[in-house]
């Protein structure tokens, strides 16, 4: 069914391209962003939809320039309305780094093919000097994103309604692990660096990187561990294990001072990895029961895992933690 904003977004093409165009429904996000795909003739590209009173596209076309300036595969930015919410983005196609990895095509890209220039742009993005200052991603912010988890995952999904002095428990027991994430070095940070946000452009490697308009400064570690700690993936632990240490290898070294060695850092990067997966699962709750996006529900069981996993390697128990061995 075509909507007014699809529509219009077609209309808008249009006027662009100056011929007809087909535009077809591609993808939202978490968030009230869509994407379509237009066809013109034999070019395609990618539009980006974003309502102007819901979604700015300003922090999208800042991020992307600096990224672009950086060396980061990033889309072609073809035209851009602000007042209308809308972008004409190159297309990188439909294969992400998750499709590949289903595609039984492996042989051309291989996962070791994926991490290695995943990790490759990712020391370039750290090592990269963004044009404007970036949000900190500090204390307030880290606790704010793991209350989505009492307040979405618990009621919504697990029937659970924690009293004050549960949620009292909770923050006195994620403050110092915050602390200690807070205290690492910060670089700058895209956020959601994982496989769904990583692509394969014609099939092939450099990966194009999308979804990138929330970066942050935040800790060295939090990209590798939303990479190796995917909230859509289940890598094996030794192969988390062998990309992590080649990583805190190739860290400059002001940014492994904290670190007196490889299970040291590794440690920070599954500290980082807990706070990320509580975060994910209050996100993931939100979206079906908030915005009516159920399928996302589907994606709380494997975080869950990865959560549960984090905890127990962590020395952490259900003790510290109650609320967070709360099943739905």
């Amino acid at each position: 069914m075509t909507d007014h904003r699809q529509r219009q977004a077609g209309d808008w093409a249009k006027s662009l391209l100056g011929e007809p165009c087909v535009v077809r429904t591609l993808a939202g996000d978490a968030s009230f962003r869509r994407y379509f795909r237009v066809l013109s003739g034999s070019e395609r590209f990618v539009l980006m939809d974003a309502p102007p009173g819901k979604e700015d596209v300003t922090p999208f076309l800042t991020v992307r320039a600096w990224l672009m300036e950086a060396g980061l595969r990033v889309p072609e930015l073809i035209h851009a309305d602000r007042d209308q919410g809308f972008l004409l983005l190159e297309d990188f196609g439909d294969r992400t780094w998750a499709l590949q990895l289903t595609s039984g095509d492996r042989q051309a890209v291989s996962l070791d093919d994926l991490f290695e220039d995943a990790l490759s742009q990712l020391t370039v993005l750290q090592g990269s000097d963004p044009v404007d200052s970036l949000p900190r991603f500090d204390i307030p912010r880290m606790l704010q994103e793991c209350d989505l988890y009492p307040d979405w995952y618990l009621p919504g999904v697990a029937g659970y309604s924690p009293d004050d002095r549960e949620r009292a428990h909770f923050h006195q027991a994620m403050l110092p692990l915050l602390k200690e994430i807070e205290s690492l070095p910060y670089v700058p940070v895209h956020l959601d660096y994982h496989s769904r946000n990583l692509m394969l452009p014609g099939d092939a490697l450099p990966l194009g990187v999308i979804d990138f308009q929330d970066a942050v400064s935040g800790p060295v570690t939090y990209d590798i561990a939303s990479l190796l700690y995917d909230c859509y993936q289940n890598y094996p632990e030794d192969v988390r294990r062998l990309w992590s240490r080649k990583f805190y290898d190739s860290l400059p070294v002001e940014k492994s001072l904290p670190w007196d060695g490889f299970e040291a850092w590794h440690r920070s990067v599954r500290l980082t990895a807990m706070q990320r997966h509580i975060k994910a699962i209050g996100i993931f709750a939100r979206l079906a029961y908030r915005d009516g996006k159920r399928q996302f529900l589907d994606e709380i069981p494997l975080t869950r895992l990865h959560l549960l996993e984090e905890l127990d390697y962590l020395g952490l128990s259900q003790h510290d933690f109650p609320l967070l061995y709360v099943d739905g």
